[in-house]
């Protein structure tokens, strides 16, 4: 790396110098003309002409040995025939002409990949390791897994690891792109190559540094366009042709006029910089684009193939889903409330490392659920967790023998089936007392990304999965997919891409191992790279670093920007030095005047090609920290009310088995978290956030429906209250019952669409992360402002 910024620091000293002689060769010769001295003016100007044929006939030897067409050679033959002809004015201006592409377009690469330099030069080269009492610097290569390190303020974070002391502020936007500060708890993981953006703190190591993500990630920027993208190779094809006919015009005009200063004159205009310069610096700025986006692109080709693909094939786990279990429904027993069923359980958990363990404890800290400590903690792989919690016997997983007959139970065991979740049974003292539903859910992204997909040019959208048929196929309708393959081995995923590859430019997704191989098989492969899955990274063309979907839309329409800025480019350039060529040939541009206006056609083709780097017209508008904030406030809501839809399903199950007091008294609970919970949040969702998202939506109709909505949700809560208010303290009336199982029923559907167009529709624009103030260590802060919910 520092080899490279070497020869940078060279290349610019070698072109400031080539430009300085040229410009000062020809700026010596006017004043030589001014002075009267016309033949000091022409020894000037050949003088600077000589300077730039020197180095371009150096070019064209080095381009004609990797076995290109020369196309510099039109420089050359235009600079050797001014020196023929003795139009040395014109000479000293092709020179200056020559020298000035030649710095503009370092500049314009160095403008271009300043973002992919600033990856390499971010990477640290040692970390501080603590022994005991003793703090040394050592090497990056001597960290090894289990080692304690120290991280201080300001300093990137070595190798991957987990704080071990106290908590973490972190600045992630090198990985992310997002410039957001993020807490992290001590036990949490922290990636390489994030920015400390706190105090001191603890990191334990759990990989070495070549096995780290952020070594993975400098990686694959080093190889970022050392490889031609396939625009590059038509420009290069283009310049083969683009060389003989500029010869034969030439040619033809000495031929036909019988003047030599014709020929030099058209190949004066004929030299081919707006084809050479424009695709690499359009492609090389999209890749520097990219990598702000937290996307890591391996070359240009990659590139430019993303920007024409028209096949996406994705896999499921970790890619459309969020590949973290999450409890969706608590079922109880009639004794028991569904918070007491998950904090028994949660308490049994609290020390099992098991995925569906942590999601159980996760939903009872986010509904602030009182713990035990559990004692004589027992795990059986692949049957749960056995303990002591409070003197009580529990177990939590699956049941050893056939599930309970009871009522509820079966309610719980349909609701599995049909909604293709994980059951996790939860006995105490011997008793079934409920049961815990988990599933992986959708990314919140997801279904707004894959519409941004089909509109950036995919007509095909396949999911390739290992998992069973019908969560596969749900997932399928809820996205729109074109075709939905479950049961996928990593064969078969490979036969599947290779099949589909066949037909079209192909994309695959993925973020596990056993995805390595499809991605590899891909035109493009794409890996979900921000949990370090390095398997699935090395074998795929682009990266995204940050755990987020709609970033993969992002680079898809950077690349077909890039490669549309790229070919308009090379094309307009062309086609001006076509039409300058068909004026020298006649006569009508002297060489003097055809290498000045070469020289802004080369300019105005750099600048065009540099407008890959800015974003498009049609991005999304950036938004407001307020606005922002409030997305990220109303999102971390959302994650806490979620606990009132089960109170709904549980007060629609117990009426429906009877109308006892039992169930009335499930009704009023589910009344009362939507009185005090649900509609406040609606009422502060309409007075707050919509009328900050009316600009970037583009006013206040893009939200009118989500109004209309909340309208509904509370007409229906009203009416669930009237029917208590008529009921007091007797059980419901038969008459009525339907009535309120309808009411609950409606008001369970309506919540969970509207959650979740709201979650689609909106919080997705907000960057990912938590800001440092929403994470305080106060857990109650994730809990709605106007009231902290309890059932």
């Amino acid at each position: 790396m520092e080899a490279a910024m070497r020869f940078g620091g060279g290349r610019t000293l070698v072109e400031g110098g080539l430009l300085l002689a040229t410009f000062g060769g020809l700026l010596a010769g006017l004043v030589a003309t001014a002075a009267g001295r016309p033949a000091v003016a022409a020894a000037c100007w050949a003088a600077g002409t000589v300077v730039a044929l020197v180095p371009s006939v150096g070019w064209v030897v080095v381009a004609l040995r990797r076995g290109r067409a020369g196309v510099d050679l039109l420089a050359v033959l235009s600079l050797v025939g001014t020196l023929v002809v003795g139009e040395y004015l014109a000479g000293a201006l092709i020179a200056v002409m020559v020298a000035t592409g030649r710095t503009l377009e370092g500049a314009a690469e160095r403008r271009a990949s300043k973002d992919l330099r600033a990856l390499l030069e971010h990477a640290p080269r040692s970390a501080r390791r603590r022994v005991g009492d003793v703090l040394e610097t050592v090497a990056l290569d001597a960290v090894r897994p289990g080692d304690l390190l120290v991280v201080g303020p300001g300093e990137v974070v070595p190798v991957d690891g987990r704080v071990a002391d106290v908590a973490a502020a972190l600045d992630e936007s090198v990985l992310t792109g997002e410039s957001r500060l993020v807490e992290r708890a001590v036990g949490e993981a922290v990636r390489s190559g994030v920015v400390n953006a706190g105090a001191a703190f603890g990191l334990r190591a759990e990989a070495t540094a070549d096995d780290s993500t952020y070594a993975g990630i400098v990686r694959l920027a080093q190889e970022a366009g050392a490889d031609t993208a396939p625009v590059v190779r038509l420009a290069d094809r283009y310049a083969a042709w683009f060389l003989p006919l500029s010869l034969a015009v030439a040619g033809a005009a000495w031929l036909v006029s019988g003047s030599a200063v014709r020929a030099v004159a058209v190949l004066v205009v004929a030299t081919p910089c707006p084809l050479l310069l424009a695709a690499p610096v359009a492609i090389v700025s999209g890749l520097s684009r990219a990598s702000r986006r937290g996307v890591v692109v391996r070359s240009g080709g990659a590139l430019e193939n993303l920007g024409r693909a028209r096949t996406l094939m994705l896999d499921k786990t970790g890619t459309l889903t969020a590949g973290r279990p999450v409890v969706v429904e608590v079922a109880a027993a009639p004794a028991w409330r569904p918070d007491d069923v998950l904090a028994v359980a949660a308490s049994a958990d609290q020390l099992s490392p098991h995925v569906l363990a942590r999601a159980v404890l996760a939903a009872a800290r986010r509904r602030g659920l009182p713990l035990s400590m559990p004692v004589d903690v027992t795990e059986r792989p692949g049957r749960g967790v056995s303990a002591h919690v409070d003197g009580r016997a529990v177990e939590v997983g699956k049941r050893p023998g056939p599930a309970p007959e009871e009522g509820w139970a079966r309610t719980a065991l349909g609701r599995a089936v049909l909604d293709g979740t994980a059951v996790s049974w939860v006995t105490v003292d011997g008793q079934v007392v409920g049961a815990v539903l988990l599933r992986d859910p959708l990314r919140r992204d997801a279904p707004r990304t894959l519409r941004r997909l089909r509109a950036a040019g995919f007509r095909r959208l396949v999911l390739l999965t290992g998992d069973r048929a019908e969560p596969a196929r749900e997932i399928g309708t809820v996205l729109g997919l074109d075709e939905v393959r479950a049961g996928q081995s990593p064969a078969d995923k490979v036969a599947a891409v290779r099949a589909e590859r066949e037909r079209d430019v192909t994309v695959m997704v993925g973020d596990g191992v056993n995805d390595a191989p499809a991605l590899a098989a891909a035109t493009v492969g794409v890996a979900m790279g921000a949990r370090g899955a390095s398997a699935s990274s090395e074998a795929a063309d682009v990266v995204l670093t940050v755990d987020r979907l709609d970033h993969l839309a992002d680079a898809m329409e950077i690349a077909r920007r890039a490669r549309r800025i790229a070919v308009q480019s090379a094309a307009v350039g062309m086609g001006l030095s076509l039409v300058a060529m068909a004026f020298a040939a006649a006569g009508l541009l002297p060489p003097a005047a055809g290498a000045l206006l070469q020289e802004g056609i080369d300019v105005a083709v750099i600048l065009n090609a540099l407008r890959a780097l800015r974003p498009g017209r049609d991005e999304t508008p950036p938004l407001t920290p307020r606005t922002e904030e409030l997305l990220h406030r109303f999102s971390a809501e959302h994650d806490t009310l979620s606990a009132v839809l089960p109170l709904l399903r549980d007060a629609a199950s117990r009426l429906a088995i009877g109308p006892s007091g039992d169930a009335l008294d499930a009704v009023r609970r589910a009344h009362t978290a939507l009185v005090e919970d649900i509609l406040p949040h609606e009422r502060a969702e309409e007075t707050e956030l919509y009328p900050a998202l009316a600009a970037p939506l583009g006013g206040p109709e893009a939200t009118a429906t989500m109004s209309r909505t909340h309208a509904e949700i509370e007409r229906l809560t009203a009416r669930l209250g009237v029917h208590l208010a008529l009921a007091g303290d007797a059980p419901l009336p038969e008459d009525r019952v339907e009535d309120v199982l309808a009411t609950l029923y409606g008001l369970d559907t309506i919540l969970r669409l509207h959650f979740a167009q709201e979650e689609e529709s909106y919080f997705t624009l907000a960057a990912p992360g938590t800001s440092r103030s929403t994470r305080t260590g106060d857990a109650d802060l994730r809990r709605p402002a106007h009231r902290r919910y309890r059932p």
